[in-house]
């Protein structure tokens, strides 16, 4: 069975750093993107940011670009979303997401993502 696990979320203040992480089982995902979307209460999920199969490319939400950088490595079929220069309105729920295929064609698009975490709370205080 598949699994994708988030873990490193938490409190942190304004100008602070947080690294999620993104541990999937169940399978090998080195061929796949993976993606990260984040959803904060009222708003729909947002795309973040994604990164290819083969981990040389990446693609950012004009939101996040230059502050949050995502990395993968294969071997321990993780990847991360490293955060800084956090602001309040990155408080969200943060999403890890497999996708469909290794490029990032669709990595924008929520439907091209076949396999979901269950999400880690981010809150960044003011």
């Amino acid at each position: 069975q598949v699994q994708l696990v988030e873990s490193g979320g938490g409190l942190v203040q304004a100008g602070g750093s947080l690294r999620l992480s993104c541990a999937a089982s169940g399978r090998t995902f080195s061929r796949n993107a993976i993606g990260w979307f984040r959803q904060a209460p009222g708003k729909e999920r947002e795309f973040v940011g994604a990164i290819s199969g083969s981990g040389g490319s990446t693609l950012y939400a004009d939101s996040v670009k230059e502050r949050f950088t995502i990395s993968r490595d294969n071997a321990k079929n993780t990847v991360y979303l490293q955060m800084n220069t956090l602001k309040p309105e990155d408080t969200a729920v943060y999403y890890c997401a497999v996708g469909a295929s290794g490029t990032l064609v669709a990595a924008r698009i929520r439907g091209s993502y076949a396999y979901w975490g269950q999400g880690i709370q981010v809150t960044v205080s003011s």
